[in-house]
């Protein structure tokens, strides 16, 4: 497994493994915790694993947690996704870039998005299952989400929006959500 640092986002890494791939099908190990130590991450950190399903077309995000944040591990085990991070850490060196990643289960890559990040998807395949692996368990009352289509932040969704939630519909955008937060 190799460790890639994203240059658009500081503290994010690509995580991508070596599959061994024959007439069965292939076999690739997704989570290393040396790989991840290698690069300054704590594998023990990550205390809640969850998996989402999504048909092609649905927009999944942006979303973020207040407080503390919350990192998380994402990856696409099955189909392919347009995956997206926006750095929103007011004192990073990378604030308000975008990156954008295709996660798909043939290569199994996984994207580290730290703490402070909001992160999005939107399904490319007809079923496309996410993985994440997250630093902290879930609150819902620290749940943030900020506008897919918020024309500042510019994300190139490849498709058009298929099926998105009442609360991604309606999440404020760039601007409101620093508002809020005074940054």
């Amino acid at each position: 497994m190799k460790a890639t640092e994203v240059p658009a986002i500081a503290g994010a890494y690509l995580f991508e493994p070596t599959p061994y791939a024959d007439e069965r099908g292939f076999f690739c190990r997704t989570f290393d915790a040396e790989v991840l130590r290698s690069v300054g991450l704590d594998p023990g950190a990550f205390v809640q694993h969850s998996v989402s399903r999504s048909v092609r077309g649905v927009l999944r995000g942006l979303h973020l947690r207040s407080g503390a944040g919350e990192a998380k591990l994402v990856r696409c085990s099955y189909g392919e996704v347009f995956d997206v991070v926006v750095d929103l850490r007011a004192d990073s060196p990378t604030y308000r870039n975008v990156a954008c990643f295709e996660l798909s289960g043939e290569t199994q890559v996984s994207v580290y998005v730290p703490a402070g990040c909001a992160h999005g998807f939107q399904a490319l395949t007809d079923t496309a299952d996410v993985s994440y692996r997250i630093d902290r368990p879930h609150d819902p009352a620290e749940d943030v989400t900020i506008a897919f289509d918020d024309p500042e932040l510019a994300v190139p969704w490849p498709l058009p929006p298929g099926s998105v939630s009442e609360r991604d519909r309606k999440a404020p955008g760039l601007a409101e959500f620093l508002r809020h937060e005074g940054r």
